[in-house]
């Protein structure tokens, strides 16, 4: 972990980091009544939202309005960790449900940028439940299939991190940051400082990126341009609400507009076919085709091969990974995230890299699908895998039920999902990402039911049968076409 955390921007330094000076309209929700010292009547505590106030010039720990971050119109939310601590109480809970009754009116992505340090204790259950409240208009956005980003500062504990932090779509944090559910000063005694921070956050993909502060507009203008709604700057999306002769945004009720469904969006389109390095720099319509099963699994696991990352870099301009399953794991052999293509239209990929695909990285996967299915983006696939992590790790870590929940989400997506083999189509751990009737392959890939070695001693055959084995099989690209699995042969 670094050893200093980044500085504390004040809530509207960090909206101003991403908006620019003149980019944020503030809006306020109607206003509440509170008995004096707060629901609780705790002694003192007018007192201190008095000094908080003097302090930090907030009437709250919230601020939140409209603003353009890049060429995107959004709805920001941002935390004042300054009055006390950036805590959740009752009027806190009115400003953050307001902001995401504003979004969901006005078909707008919600950028949350939080630092907070939990429930306001001075407010006791009644703060607490703020957190049913935001996860409920959190849920409303989310069935209204508009996209939710979190950036989290430092601090980001307690209930604000597992509401508007953990449960946006994509969660970006600043380094350093001190980053968990438990706070500084309630967490373990001996407790490893480095699972509470940024990046330790990240690499238990619990994170999809750490963002330096300089380059957070541009990051975050990415993934607004990649998720949409694609609402362009300026305009006035339909639902919007009045403004008053002013131009003052009048009081925002936390009523919302029904959710809008999405046309299907165009599937996305099957990559080109990339050559092996020796063989010609430039792709073939004609690649000669594998004779033999034998020498078709041999070019698929041929090293020279072109693997998932390249392919990903011929395909798109930006690339906007997400990182893990939001289990506590990770897998570095399977890519996931979302990305704009030379012509501005957004894809969601999921794309296996050759390795045993393990439980996190289906998970992820299915994290990644379903977020694309709710968005209406299109889906591409890249198989190459020799199969599914078969370990007693994978065994624990619920490779059955990971591989299911893949299954699952592409049976149920609504987007079109295109799929291209790139390399190794090894049994069900490759199938689980294979789009059923928009399925391609390379020349130099394979699909089998199960490894030709495997299939081999299965049916107490000498190694020396393997190659006829695979010539049984049928898992050319060729013998897939012919036999309905997928539909052409790229190059």
């Amino acid at each position: 972990m670094p050893d200093e955390t980044p500085a504390r921007m004040t809530a509207r330094e960090a909206v101003t980091l991403l908006t620019g000076p003149a980019g944020f309209t503030e809006h306020l929700p109607p206003p509440r009544e509170l008995p004096a010292d707060g629901p609780l009547g705790w002694a003192g505590y007018d007192a201190a939202r008095e000094r908080a106030r003097t302090r930090t010039g907030e009437e709250e720990s919230v601020v939140y309005g409209t603003g353009v971050v890049g060429d995107r119109a959004c709805v920001l939310l941002s935390f004042e960790f300054g009055f006390l601590g950036g805590s959740l109480g009752q009027r806190t809970g009115d400003r953050l449900e307001a902001a995401y009754a504003l979004a969901l009116t006005r078909r707008l992505p919600l950028l949350a940028l939080v630092a907070t340090g939990g429930s306001r204790m001075q407010e006791g259950m009644v703060a607490l439940t703020q957190l049913q409240r935001v996860a409920a208009a959190a849920t409303r956005l989310r069935a209204a299939g508009l996209p939710q980003i979190a950036v989290v500062r430092d601090p980001t504990t307690g209930g604000g991190w597992a509401t508007v932090g953990a449960g946006a779509d994509v969660v970006l944090a600043l380094p350093g940051a001190q980053v968990g559910f438990a706070g500084s000063r309630v967490r373990p005694a001996d407790a490893d400082p480095y699972a509470y921070s940024a990046e330790g956050q990240f690499a238990a993909g619990q994170v999809d990126a750490v963002v330096p502060a300089d380059e957070l507009a541009a990051t975050v203008t990415h993934w607004l341009r990649a998720l949409g709604p694609h609402v362009a700057a300026g305009a006035q999306p339909s639902g919007a609400g009045p403004r008053d002769p002013s131009g003052t945004p009048g009081a925002d009720a936390p009523d919302a507009a029904p959710p809008r469904p999405h046309a299907p969006p165009p599937a996305a389109p099957v990559p080109r076919a990339l050559p092996v390095p020796s063989a010609s720099s430039v792709p073939s319509a004609t690649a000669r085709l594998p004779e033999t099963g034998r020498e078709a699994v041999a070019r698929a696991r041929d090293a020279r091969r072109p693997r998932a990352e390249a392919y990903l870099a011929d395909y798109f301009a930006v690339r906007l990974p997400l990182h893990g399953d939001r289990c506590g794991g990770t897998d570095p052999g399977l890519l996931c995230g979302f990305g704009l293509r030379a012509d501005g239209s957004a894809v969601a990929y999921v794309a296996q890299c050759g390795t045993a695909t393990r439980p996190a990285g289906y998970r992820t996967a299915a994290r990644t699908i379903r977020l694309a299915d709710r968005l209406g983006i299109p889906v591409l696939t890249l198989v190459d895998t020799p199969g599914a992590a078969n370990d007693a790790e994978a065994e624990r870590a619920g490779a059955g039920a990971a591989i299911a929940e893949t299954f699952a989400a592409i049976a149920a997506a609504r987007v079109p999902v295109t799929t291209l083999v790139i390399g190794e189509g090894g049994s069900g751990g490759a199938l689980a990402l294979a789009a059923p009737g928009n399925t391609h392959v390379t020349a130099d890939s394979y699909f089998s039911v199960i490894a030709p070695e495997l299939a081999a001693a299965i049916l107490k055959r000498p190694p020396s049968e393997t190659g006829a084995t695979a010539d049984q099989l049928r898992l050319r690209p060729q013998d897939l076409v012919d036999l309905g699995f997928a539909r052409s042969i790229v190059g």
